[in-house]
C-alpha cells in the first residue's frame, strides 16, 4: 500500500518563526506581502512568486548555496507537534510515493479544477522541489507518534499555535512508521490539486523508479487524532427554484442542532430555515445529488456556488441578495468519507476543512531525479 519513507529533508538554518507562512492557497495578495516583509527568507517568496516561476528556482539556489537552507546528512521523519486552544495533534513528515488513484493508495475524496494545478506545475518545474507538505490522513497512525524517540528539535509559534518539529533517525522507529502505512491507504486531507500536480510532474520526469523526483514531501496525520479539527463548508447559491418539504426550524442555531448526527442538510430562503433529511451516508455528496443538482438541472453547479464555513454568513448572502438560497451541513464523519472514497466516490469540492493548517517552511523535498529521498 502506501510507500512512505524517511528522507534527507532541506530545512532552515534559522529559527522558524519568522519564515514559516500559511500554505500558498489560503493567502491573500496582502497577506502575502506581509509575509514577505516579515523577512527576506520567508517561504512565501518560493510559494507565491506570482508568474515568476524561474524567479523562485533562482532564490531556492541562493539560499542553499548561502546557506540558508541546509540539507539534513541522514535520512529521517520529522515529528510534529501542534498546541492550540488546549488541543495537542501529532504529525509526521515524511515523503511518499506518487502513484496514479486508480492504484488504490492514494485516495482522493475531492474534485479538482485545472487552473491551480497549471500554477503548481510550473512552479514544480522551475524549482524541482516539494515546497509544501501535503496532507494525508491513516488509520492508528498516532501511538506510533506518541512513541517516537528522542531527536534534535525546534519550537516555533505561529499564529497563536505553538509548534515542534522533532528530528527523528533512529532505524528501527522509521521502520516501524513505514511498515505500519505499508500496510494501508491514505486519504488526501488537504492538497487535491497539488497531488495531482506532483504525480504529473512526476510521470513526466525521466528518473529512476527509487528517485527522490517520484515521491512527494508529505505530512501524516492519524484519522482519529484528537488535535484534528474538522470544519464543514456551507453553500451559497445563486440560482435555481425553491425547495420544499423540508423539517421547519425556527432560527439559524435551532436548525444546526438538528443536522447532528443525522445525513441531513439545512436550506434557508426567504427568511426561512428548514431541515432536509437525507438518504444516503454522506450529507454533502447527498446534498448535491439529491437537491443541488436538482435545483439547478443540467447547469454547472460550480458557477452557481459560493462557499464559507461561518454559517451567519451564509444567510447574510441570502438576506443581502448576493444568493438565493444557502445550504448547510453539519461537522463531516471523516470514517463515511474515508469508506467513500475506498469506495471510488469523489465527493464535490469543499468537502472537508482541516485546521488548524500545518504551516509551509518548516521543511522541503528536493525532487532529485537521480539521488534516492
Amino acid at each position: 500500500m502506501a510507500d512512505v519513507r524517511p528522507f534527507h529533508g532541506l530545512r532552515y538554518a534559522e529559527p522558524l518563526d519568522e519564515v514559516v507562512a500559511p500554505p500558498y492557497d489560503v493567502l491573500s495578495d496582502q497577506q502575502v506581502a506581509e509575509y514577505r516583509a516579515c523577512s527576506p527568507h520567508n517561504v512565501v517568496h518560493l510559494t507565491r512568486p506570482g508568474d515568476d516561476y524561474a524567479g523562485a528556482a533562482r532564490v531556492l539556489r541562493d539560499w542553499i548555496a548561502e546557506g540558508v537552507l541546509v540539507r539534513d546528512a541522514e535520512p529521517a521523519m520529522y515529528v510534529h507537534r501542534t498546541e492550540v486552544d488546549g488541543l495537542v495533534r501529532l504529525d509526521v513528515i515524511a515523503v511518499l510515493r506518487l502513484v496514479p488513484y486508480a492504484d488504490r493508495v492514494v485516495l482522493p475524496h475531492e474534485r479538482t479544477h485545472r487552473g491551480p494545478k497549471e500554477d503548481r506545475l510550473a512552479l514544480l518545474r522551475a524549482t524541482e522541489a516539494s515546497l509544501e507538505p501535503l496532507w494525508f490522513l491513516a488509520e492508528a497512525l498516532r501511538p506510533r507518534l506518541e512513541a517516537a524517540p528522542a531527536g534534535e528539535e525546534r519550537t516555533f509559534t505561529f499564529g497563536g499555535e505553538r509548534h515542534s518539529l522533532r528530528r527523528v533517525t533512529d532505524p528501527a522507529w522509521l521502520a516501524s512508521v513505514s511498515g505500519h502505512l505499508a500496510e494501508r491507504s491514505v486519504l488526501i486531507a488537504d492538497g487535491h490539486h497539488r497531488y495531482e500536480t506532483t504525480l504529473a510532474h512526476a510521470q513526466e520526469v525521466d528518473a529512476d523508479p527509487d528517485a527522490a523526483a517520484r515521491f512527494t514531501l508529505a505530512l501524516l496525520t492519524d484519522l482519529a487524532d484528537p488535535g484534528l479539527v474538522v470544519l464543514p463548508t456551507h453553500r451559497v447559491l445563486s440560482a435555481g427554484v425553491a425547495v420544499t418539504g423540508g423539517e421547519t426550524a425556527g432560527s439559524l442555531d435551532e436548525m444546526l442542532g438538528a443536522l447532528r448526527g443525522r445525513v441531513a442538510a439545512g436550506a434557508y430562503r426567504g427568511g426561512s430555515f428548514q431541515v432536509l433529511p437525507l438518504e444516503g451516508d454522506v450529507p454533502v455528496v447527498e446534498l448535491h445529488r439529491q437537491v443541488i443538482d436538482n435545483v439547478l438541472g443540467k447547469r454547472d453547479p460550480e458557477q452557481y456556488l459560493t462557499y464559507t464555513r461561518d454559517p451567519a454568513e451564509a444567510v447574510r448572502r441570502v438576506d443581502s441578495g448576493e444568493g438565493l438560497a444557502a445550504f448547510f451541513l453539519d461537522t463531516p464523519d471523516l470514517s463515511a468519507v474515508l469508506h467513500a472514497a475506498r469506495e471510488g466516490m469523489t465527493m464535490p469540492q469543499k468537502t472537508t476543512f482541516f485546521s488548524p493548517k500545518p504551516p509551509s517552511g518548516m521543511v522541503f523535498h528536493l525532487l532529485d531525479r537521480e539521488r534516492r529521498p
